[in-house]
């Protein structure tokens, strides 16, 4: 089992903000800038500091901000565990190991609202910036196969982004869209995943 974790259990605060700040409403709009951002691809792999990062974005998309007051923003996008993920995740049948796949960075990883029980909660996190690898691109989810020692298409795999989930098909994952911990629930109660 291996879920997101922003938009699936935990809530983020960012997706509209950031795209506020850059002039774009449509939320697809919106993760196609993100995830296709230089330096959140730099970021999210570990290839740079949060303070590069944080200088990068705002030149990159010209934001009426200086670098520390993204930064402050930006620190504050994951709200936390949405209501109901950790019961969900600790109530997942006895023979299912747990893991995350997320494109993250070390300041969220490390300092994001309830960290410490985010972290309890997987037998196995995949992050994007200890990896060096991001989603959506094909060689994350082949890393993740590969340490997991099974086929792809043993791999449930939970996103509510559809430029994840298509990479994820992509490499033979079954992989499915859902938004929250409700939507979540119920996929996996239909494949009888829960204890």
């Amino acid at each position: 089992m291996l879920f997101d974790l922003g938009g699936v259990l935990v809530e983020l605060g960012g997706v509209a903000e950031f795209g506020a700040l850059i002039g774009v409403t449509h939320n697809e709009d919106i993760w196609s800038r993100w995830l296709n951002s230089p330096w959140v691809r730099s970021y999210e792999r570990g290839r740079c500091t949060r303070d590069e990062f944080a200088v990068g974005m705002v030149e990159e998309h010209r934001l009426q901000l200086s670098p520390d007051e993204f930064l402050g923003r930006f620190r504050d996008w994951p709200k936390g565990l949405m209501p109901g993920a950790a019961e969900l995740v600790r109530g997942l049948a006895h023979h299912v190991t747990a893991s995350c796949l997320s494109n993250t960075n070390e300041l969220h990883w490390n300092e994001q609202a309830g960290h410490e029980v985010v972290r309890g909660l997987f037998d196995r996190p995949f992050l994007s910036h200890e990896l060096g690898l991001v989603k959506p691109d094909r060689e994350v989810f082949d890393h993740v196969v590969n340490t997991l020692h099974c086929r792809p298409e043993e791999v449930l795999f939970l996103d509510d982004n559809l430029l994840n989930i298509q990479g994820a098909l992509a490499a033979g994952l079954d992989a499915h869209r859902v938004h929250g911990v409700e939507d979540s629930r119920r996929l996996l109660d239909h494949r009888g995943l829960l204890g």
